[in-house]
């Protein structure tokens, strides 16, 4: 794509979309890529190590820590009394999340000091010389507990409702009710968290952090050492994954870093090891949801009423924007006529769960699957179909709960599209025929949609910022709000500057993301990164553009239509001049050649007290259709076939984009079935290392992975060349394996009833759940 004149755009070169390789694809797999640990240490760098609590819920009466004073290599210990601002890194302001305890300590692995050491080992071993007295506290550890009476809510429950949903439950032909079960996920990233700080004069911080949300970052640092903001640059070049693991929690140990360097007066840097890091930070918020759904003979849905508990942890965090999302999601893809959706976010003394992929949304999505499923069996219906009849169209059935008009349902559409090309009514019949003969192996077989709202729904965070400069000697420099976590962000930035002034990859730079140089910025969330930064980095070349047009309009006395940049060069009338030679002639005519660039999304609004607005800009669509086998006598399965097709409207680098779409499928395959997090009786998280808890492996993956693009279906939104995020949404199609799992067991009663098979779905559920399958049809 180039741009004429003003801006006004024109398809060229096979169009909008290209697949150009990671900015970073050479240095990720040569091992010359840096990360936080990577950065050469200075001479007289100090190395952090966090003490943490060995109590779920106490009073502390004592903390000794001559020992760990004493321990060769150590310079100081940090404590609660030491820090020089507020010892509060609350991300919502709520003041229940102090940096290190005071007093009272409400999880395992609640941190209660930091040593800081000349060697990374004088300071792990030291932290763990410490002697505290506890006087033991009650401690509610499961959200279990928490709902029968002992609980309390972390933040305000939210209720969305549009019509009478008992009422219509109530006289519907059918009602049924039930809970569904999903547990919690570790986040995993490759790069644990990592932070170095280096103080500089009068005060000045500059941090080095492995975190989605630079600004927020420099916040929780300066609120902690009592400086103002432009005192602290937070910088980012990248980081080796986040998930939303390092949203928020990747704030305490910057804090810890620049705390230890601005004590000492040295640079000091803190990496976690995985045992710590899985011990210390919050999860994936496990739910408990309960349902009551009314329906006909068709398997239409006349009212839904849910209640959505969710386990938060002991502070506030995110969850009260997570739970939030998890009910814009209850609906998923499906018109309820009448409806009304609950929150209940538990405090409990665990970690404190926090942002990861999805965002609440996908156990609000697993909930609207599980009735699709309740309702197929009691009428006897395909599951597919039964999803097709409830789907959302753009005529009548299209106000969500939260009343939000969807102006462009096409789940529809591309369900019915990947039910055909995937051949999904012949290999469920195959997979029947197949059942019937086998008595240990059985195959399922399930299509699942995604519908999944984009933007943040805390409207402030819709905004982003971007610095664009061109040097004289043509090339280009970007800087933008957004970090790169692995996604390709940085990569599509780039190739918006490719596209807008016609160069080559090797013109354009990006640069790591700095409080320094985009002040203000948004976390890299809510599958936001290039809708929000493409439009900021896109305003900001414009800008150049069109005093370049100016220019070269009247240096060369031609009408400004007439100046179009182009792959080759810019065409100036009749003539081609190079890039390089229009921007120094601009130069010399002292044409700036440097703007900020910003954007705020449009069109969205939202009112939690009433329950109402438009909380997303538009709604990214995907199908994903799953094949597995499972074996009844040990509970192990196997995803034999999956077919997905997704929605990424027009896309801005379909390589990257189905790279998303396929690990975001595998890691939402891997929540629902083999993810499993253990605490003991005193609240000490078990599978806190790779050893006990199982992500998928290479083995895992599907025998057969189709994964496609929509075509033709440019957003219909005026986002960054039309296209959508990829970066949640699929991580939904996970769910298509959890049913198709579901499908195979309810072969042993002969599709009688639902499994009601819970996540996740490891062999040991999958063996009770047959268990009782087998009861129920042998009674």
């Amino acid at each position: 794509m180039v741009m004429n004149g003003r801006g006004e755009a024109a398809i060229v070169e096979g169009g909008a979309s290209r697949s150009l390789r990671h900015e970073s694809a050479r240095l990720h797999v040569t091992g010359g890529a840096t990360y936080i640990d990577d950065i050469p240490a200075p001479a007289n760098l100090l190395h952090v190590a966090p003490g943490l609590s060995m109590r779920a819920h106490a009073r502390i009466l004592s903390l000794d820590l001559e020992a760990v004073r004493a321990f060769p290599g150590v310079v100081r210990v940090i404590m609660a009394q030491d820090v020089p601002g507020d010892n509060q890194i609350s991300p919502v302001h709520a003041g229940d999340e102090p940096l290190l305890a005071e007093g009272e300590v409400f999880y395992y692995g609640q941190l209660l000091f930091a040593v800081v050491a000349e060697t990374r080992y004088a300071a792990r071993r030291a932290a763990r010389l410490a002697k505290v007295e506890y006087e033991d506290l009650p401690a509610i550890l499961t959200l279990e507990e928490a709902r029968n009476g002992a609980g309390e809510l972390v933040g305000k429950s939210l209720l969305m409702s549009r019509g009478d949903a008992p009422e219509a439950v109530r006289a519907a032909p059918h009602t049924l009710s039930g809970r569904v079960v999903v547990g919690g996920q570790e986040q995993f990233y490759l790069e644990g968290q990592a932070a170095y700080a280096l103080p500089g004069e009068e005060g000045e911080m500059r941090v080095f952090s492995s975190t989605q949300h630079p600004t927020e970052t420099q916040h929780m640092v300066a609120h902690v050492l009592g400086l103002p903001a432009n005192l602290v640059t937070v910088e980012v070049r990248r980081t080796g994954g986040g998930f939303g693991g390092k949203e928020t929690q990747a704030n305490a140990f910057a804090c810890l870093a620049a705390l230890a360097a601005s004590l000492t007066g040295r640079p000091a840097r803190l990496r976690l090891d995985r045992d710590d890091d899985m011990t210390i930070t919050g999860k994936r918020h496990d739910f408990a949801i309960d349902y009551t759904v009314g329906f006909d003979n068709d398997g239409m849905v006349h009212g839904v009423d849910m209640v959505l508990a969710a386990r938060c942890g002991w502070s506030a965090d995110l969850s009260g924007p997570v739970t939030d999302r998890a009910l814009f999601h209850a609906d998923n893809a499906y018109y309820y006529p009448a409806v009304r959706l609950r929150s209940e976010p538990f405090r409990t003394n665990t970690q404190s769960n926090t942002a990861f992929r999805g965002f609440g949304g996908p156990q609000g999505i697993a909930a609207a699957e599980r009735i699709m499923d309740e309702i197929a069996f009691a009428t006897g219906l395909d599951p597919l179909d039964v999803r097709l009849r409830n789907t959302y169209d753009t005529a009548s059935r299209n106000v969500t709960p939260y009343h939000m008009t969807v102006e462009d349902a096409i789940a529809r559409e591309v369900m019915e599209q990947l039910a055909n090309d995937c051949d999904y009514h012949a290999r469920r019949d195959a997979a029947r025929r197949f059942n019937r003969d086998s008595q240990t192996i059985r195959r399922g077989i399930a299509l699942t949609p995604v519908k999944f709202g984009i933007a943040f729904t805390a409207t402030h965070f819709n905004q982003a910022g971007a610095l664009v400069h061109v040097y004289t000697d043509g090339s280009v420099q970007v800087n933008h709000g957004g970090t790169e976590m692995g996604q390709g962000l940085h990569t599509k930035m780039v190739q918006i500057a490719m596209r807008e002034f016609g160069l080559r990859e090797d013109r354009v730079r990006i640069t790591a993301t700095t409080t320094g140089k985009v002040p203000n910025t948004s976390a890299t969330a809510a599958s936001s990164g290039a809708d929000l930064n493409g439009m900021a980095v896109l305003d900001a070349i414009r800008q150049i553009k069109s005093r370049l047009v100016s220019f070269a309009a009247g240096h060369w006395n031609v009408p400004e239509e007439s100046v179009v940049f182009l792959p080759e060069g810019v065409r100036v009338g009749g003539a081609l001049v190079s890039f390089t030679a229009l921007v120094k002639a601009a130069y010399m005519a002292r044409i700036q050649l440097s703007a900020s660039g910003f954007y705020k999304t449009p069109k969205i609004s939202w009112d939690a007290q009433t329950g109402r607005g438009r909380p997303f800009l538009y709604f990214a669509y995907g199908a994903a259709c799953a094949e597995v086998s499972v074996d009844l006598l040990t509970g192990e399965n196997r995803i034999e076939r999956v077919d997905i097709l997704h929605d990424a409207g027009q896309s801005l680098n379909p390589a990257l984009d189905i790279g998303q779409v396929e690990g975001g499928f595998v890691q939402g395959a891997g929540w629902l079935t083999m993810e499993e997090l253990v605490w003991d009786a005193s609240g000490r998280l078990r599978t806190h290392a790779p050893s006990t808890y199982k992500i998928p492996a290479c083995s895992d993956r599907p025998a057969i992975f189709n994964v496609r693009l929509l075509e033709q279906a440019p957003n219909r939104e005026e986002t960054i060349f039309r296209s959508k995020a990829v970066g949640e949404p699929p991580f939904v199609h996970g769910l298509a394996v959890l049913h198709a799992l579901s499908d195979a067991l309810a072969s042993i009663d002969d599709y009688r009833s639902c499994p009601k098979l819970d996540a996740p779905a490891t062999p040991e559920q999958i063996l009770r759940t047959a268990e009782r399958l087998k009861s129920r049809a042998s009674g």
